[in-house]
């Protein structure tokens, strides 16, 4: 019998990038924030990867998984997963070089238990991201959305609520530990973070703003 509610729902989610050379997937569905973004780096990001209508909706947004690291697991095709900066102190921003799929962000300290799943890389693989994640539950960054978009900062603060929820739980169960972007031993990111010059940054900036 289904489950009544998505929240009651606990499966593993096929996670694969568009090729298909990096496969693994996502446990632990159920516990998850579920938001688009519309921020500017968001969109910024879809840039860069050359894929800015594959991966962002008509008004500018990203659809967003957020779950702790330790719920991914990467099967094969580790060796083409790279991760690069807008700026210096920017969020890490994971991709695929085979095919310039998006993975996710993530902070660049690996004690805040955090990742951010682009939903191309959970599309791929079957199964339906409503039924393993649930629905939207609110739309942030509104500011930089290309066309108007509601928002409602209750919703807001409960994606914030959750979130240190998440990261919280982590540091305390020791969960945190558990992760594939970073070696846990020297705290580094597995792949060498590409930073984008202030030349390649404006270049992107062009291209969002010639879509606006």
């Amino acid at each position: 019998m289904r489950a009544a509610s998505w929240e009651l729902v606990a499966v593993n989610h096929p996670l694969q990038c568009r090729c298909g050379t990096l496969k693994g997937y996502v446990s632990h569905s159920g516990n998850v924030n579920r938001c688009v973004c519309y921020c500017r780096d968001c969109q910024a990001f879809a840039h860069f990867l050359g894929r800015p209508a594959e991966i962002l909706d008509a008004q500018g947004g990203t659809d967003v998984i957020q779950t702790r690291p330790a719920n991914v697991t990467f099967t094969q095709g580790r060796d083409v997963l790279a991760c690069m900066r807008l700026a210096e102190k920017g969020l890490l921003r994971w991709y695929t070089t085979c095919c310039n799929t998006p993975v996710g962000n993530t902070l660049a300290d690996f004690r805040v238990s955090f990742v951010g799943l682009v939903h191309n890389c959970l599309e791929g693989g079957g199964g339906s991201l409503d039924d393993s994640f649930g629905p939207i539950r609110a739309h942030v960054n509104t500011k930089s959305t290309q066309g108007k978009v509601q928002s409602s900062p209750v919703a807001m603060v409960l994606v914030i609520l959750r979130f240190i929820a998440l990261a919280g739980g982590a540091r305390i169960n020791g969960s945190y530990k558990r992760t594939p972007f970073f070696s846990v031993d020297t705290g580094a990111p597995v792949a060498t973070p590409k930073v984008l010059s202030l030349s390649e940054r404006e270049a992107l900036s062009a291209r969002i703003s010639s879509t606006e």
